[in-house]
């Protein structure tokens, strides 16, 4: 049985540890809150943009070089993680998915794309084929990351050094649910018109023309989708790990009480010890 002084000092380990948890969920918090409003005023434009889009790709024929579809198979796959660890499984099980679908041959030439450190990390020490990484992208994320990285995968797609780029990320659900997402970013499948827009059979009047219009829209698309992955994947991973900072707020207090109470006993078997030997040593004196 450990000594009182053993477990003193475990208490005092615990305690200092479950400070530093609480800080991590409280700071955590605040970064998800900036998370959240960063993707919700995303929103609006990327949601403007996918009916415009999907509006004009509706009612011209009209091709473009990111609309191109290829048959050679040459893939891309960008993987978004953190840079940053203790934010739970967020990594593990996604780069675990992308390990598994890789080895099934869901591409057949691929290539990865990592942004964010744990990806890097990961992939680095297996035997898989990297195109580019960026190791402190999400740790500073900032608007200017989704325009610079459409831009490289908007140029290596019509160089025809690829056929498809693919993005995997988290997907921020709730604070407690993230969803592991794969979507094709390129060639650009145009978004579904919304019924409720208005007259399908309607035809617009473009200025300058069609093929202006689309070579402005298609490559904005572009850049907004991955901003606002970016932006996903980052409110994800705060959410993520609040989530695990405050269970292990949790585990630490369960662990001081069952701590304190072990130390209870112990000191009280000791007293009791002493106490008895005081007895048999008072009685054997009297007799």
């Amino acid at each position: 049985m450990p000594s009182t002084r053993d477990l003193t000092r475990r208490i005092r380990s615990v305690k200092g540890t479950q400070q530093i948890t609480k800080a991590m969920k409280m700071v955590a918090a605040a970064k998800l809150r900036r998370a959240q409003e960063a993707v919700e005023n995303a929103r609006p434009y990327a949601d403007t943009l996918s009916k415009v889009l999907a509006n004009v790709a509706g009612r011209t024929e009209v091709s473009h070089p990111l609309l191109e579809r290829r048959e050679s198979g040459r893939v891309w796959l960008v993987v978004v993680s953190s840079d940053k660890g203790l934010c739970g499984s967020f990594n593990a099980n996604m780069l675990r998915l992308i390990e598994k679908d890789l080895k099934a041959g869901r591409w057949a030439d691929v290539e990865l794309v990592n942004i964010g450190r744990k990806a890097s990390d990961y992939f680095r020490v297996r035997d898989f084929s990297v195109a580019h990484e960026e190791r402190d992208t999400m740790n500073n994320l900032g608007p200017d990351d989704g325009p610079r990285l459409g831009g490289m995968f908007m140029k290596a797609f019509t160089s025809g050094q690829v056929d498809e780029v693919w993005v995997v990320y988290n997907k921020f659900v709730s604070v407690l649910r993230q969803e592991t997402t794969f979507e094709q970013l390129l060639p650009i499948e145009p978004p579904a018109a919304d019924a409720e827009s208005g007259d399908d059979t309607a035809d617009y009047l473009y200025e300058p023309d069609a093929v202006g219009l689309l070579a402005t829209l298609l490559p904005a698309y572009v850049e907004t989708e991955i901003q606002r992955v970016l932006y996903d994947s980052a409110a994800a991973e705060q959410a993520s790990r609040m989530t695990s900072m405050g269970a292990a707020t949790k585990n630490a207090g369960e662990m001081i009480d069952a701590l304190t109470m072990l130390y209870n006993r112990t000191r009280q078997a000791a007293i009791t010890k002493e106490l008895i030997e005081i007895v048999s040593g008072a009685q054997a004196l009297g007799d």
